[in-house]
């Protein structure tokens, strides 16, 4: 163990890093290094950024690398103690608050991309074209703000001036004062989980029923789009779930601390980083055309350091 400081209240206390900060540490830094590695293979070959399935997952990849990099800072800030300015804290928060939303509602997406490649595919090229999936990006982060501005407005309400000048340990706990919020907050997730579970629930069974019809190549193809679905399916599931985590941890911290502590650290390592492993396994490693880019890339990148 090794012994650090943080600043509390203006004043500096020694603090050790446990074994699962450093975990953490570690696994932060494998997912970014491997989705910056995928994100630069994505900007390699010009198919990959005029398809729409492959420009949702580079929006994916760039919004789970983001969410990941900020909820770590805020992580490290919590461990340390480290406080600032309520003002502060909130800007720094709007980044994960936003980001956390943004990732299923793309997974949601891609699995539409998934059903029209399928289930219509003479207008795929027309529903998805480059300038399209372009305007979707832009829906995709207009629906994703609106949790986030929920949660800004109940704050804006029930705050006073002063609160934003006091000096608090930043996370997404202080935007809730009253148990009004964390009411109004939840309404708001439910109904974008249920939405969101109708439309990969319809998505599959549209592909099933095309699946059951086809044959040769195109039923193979079909199968494999359905395994796809399944795999957003379960990823958009843990996405989903994070998002009621904040209210489990509430109810536990009620109860017990030291429960609370461990159920914190689990929710994050289970419905944080994990899901964030599922879009390079789903697109970087089974998608072949990708795979094979990726495989060029790293072997060429090899290849010159050795020249």
């Amino acid at each position: 163990m090794a012994n650090n400081s943080s600043l509390v209240g203006g004043g500096f206390l020694p603090r050790q890093i446990n074994d699962r900060v450093i975990i953490v540490q570690i696994l932060v830094m494998i997912f970014l290094s491997i989705n910056l590695l995928l994100v630069m293979t994505f900007f390699k070959k010009e198919c990959f950024y005029t398809s729409a399935r492959y420009i949702l997952f580079a929006v994916t990849l760039l919004s789970d690398s983001l969410l990941l990099f900020m909820s770590d800072i805020l992580l490290i800030f919590t461990y340390f103690e480290f406080t600032l300015q309520v003002w502060l804290c909130v800007i720094v928060c709007v980044v994960p608050l936003l980001y956390i939303v943004v990732t299923p509602v793309t997974l949601t997406a891609m699995t539409l991309e998934r059903y029209v490649a399928i289930c219509m595919p003479l207008r795929h090229g027309e529903l998805c074209s480059t300038r399209n999936t372009m305007h979707s990006i832009l829906i995709i982060h207009g629906l994703s703000s609106v949790p986030c501005i929920v949660v800004l407005c109940t704050l804006f309400a029930s705050a006073s001036l002063s609160f934003y000048k006091q000096h608090n340990v930043c996370s997404v706990e202080i935007f809730s004062l009253y148990r009004w919020q964390d009411h109004i907050r939840s309404a708001v997730h439910q109904l974008y989980f249920l939405i969101m579970c109708i439309i990969i629930v319809f998505s599959y069974v549209k592909i099933m029923k095309v699946a059951r019809a086809a044959s040769g190549e195109d039923k193979n193809s079909t199968w494999k789009g359905l395994r796809t679905v399944l795999l957003h399916g379960f990823q958009l599931l843990l996405c989903l779930i994070q998002l009621w985590c904040p209210f489990i941890e509430a109810a536990v911290r009620q109860i017990d601390f030291m429960l609370f502590v461990q159920v914190k650290y689990f929710n994050y390592i289970m419905f944080s980083l994990a899901p964030r492993c599922l879009s390079p396994l789903i697109y970087g490693l089974r998608d072949e055309t990708f795979f094979h880019a990726l495989k060029n890339y790293v072997s060429f990148g090899w290849y010159k350091r050795n020249i």
